[in-house]
């Protein structure tokens, strides 16, 4: 068959283009990465507890973001955990705000769930900007996403830090022991109620506990950052932490939503 030059040009072109968009991600990072940034910042807040005759008087713990009705806050449950000390009228809730202008807003615990350590806070004052929880059933080993929230706490101000964290692994959050002593009493209660976690390959702080990590397009969270908690089973048999960090993914996040009859 007599195939034209122009004819084989233009099926060279076509085998370039299936082929470049082979090389292409599955979940490519596009040119909304900057406005979905700062739509997640809207979200993000810290958690803490204020004190009056303290100083300072705001104290840090962690980081949540906004969800359902604009008045509920997502953060982990070690976050809370801490005793509140109401004899000195210490209370917990939520920092808002924009750099060196923040807002204190008491808040309380409507539901939590310690064992996949997520908490569903309610916050006093004005609705925020919420995000959408997606379906954490969804994410593969290889996805690009992203978190947001404050590494090293309100120091510097209410600046959020945005981190790119690929899923390393999905794995279960306890590995099995080699040997009878590498078992201890947190291992063994979350042997009995395995679940998967989302090993990432970004390095979260202490302060980043409870920051959402989302699709870079669409802002739709599919987890919620943890370290430590994970971190003391997943990795109990290590002298030094290492950088590894871990979510703990959105369903857990949805289920505390439903039990609290909370919608998106």
């Amino acid at each position: 068959m007599f195939i034209t030059e122009k004819w084989q040009v233009w099926m060279r072109a076509c085998v370039l283009g299936i082929v470049l968009l082979g090389a292409l991600p599955s979940q490519a990072e596009t040119s909304a990465l900057p406005q979905t940034i700062q739509m997640v910042k809207r979200s993000v807040v810290a958690i803490g507890t204020y004190e009056l005759t303290r100083a300072p008087r705001g104290q840090f713990r962690g980081t949540g973001y906004v969800v359902g009705d604009g008045l509920h806050v997502v953060t982990n449950y070690h976050v809370t955990q801490a005793l509140v000390d109401f004899e000195k009228r210490e209370t917990l809730g939520v920092f808002v705000g924009d750099g060196e202008i923040s807002q204190f807003r008491p808040a309380r615990v409507v539901a939590s769930d310690p064992t996949h350590d997520v908490v569903l806070l309610r916050m006093e004052g004005t609705p925020l900007p919420t995000l959408k929880i997606g379906d954490s059933g969804k994410v593969e080993e290889g996805w690009q996403l992203y978190f947001t929230g404050y590494p090293i706490g309100p120091v510097l101000g209410l600046y959020p830090s945005t981190i790119r964290a690929g899923v390393a692994s999905i794995s279960p959050i306890v590995r099995p022991a080699a040997n009878a002593g590498e078992l201890n009493a947190k291992t063994l209660k979350r042997i009995a109620a395995p679940y998967d976690i989302f090993q990432l390959d970004a390095t979260a702080y202490p302060g980043n506990s409870g920051s959402p990590l989302y699709d870079p397009q669409t802002g739709e969270v599919y987890g919620t950052v943890n370290s430590t908690f994970v971190k003391s089973t997943k990795e109990s048999v290590l002298s030094d932490p290492s950088g590894i960090s871990y979510a703990i993914p959105s369903r857990y996040v949805l289920a505390l939503m439903q039990q609290a009859g909370l919608r998106q």
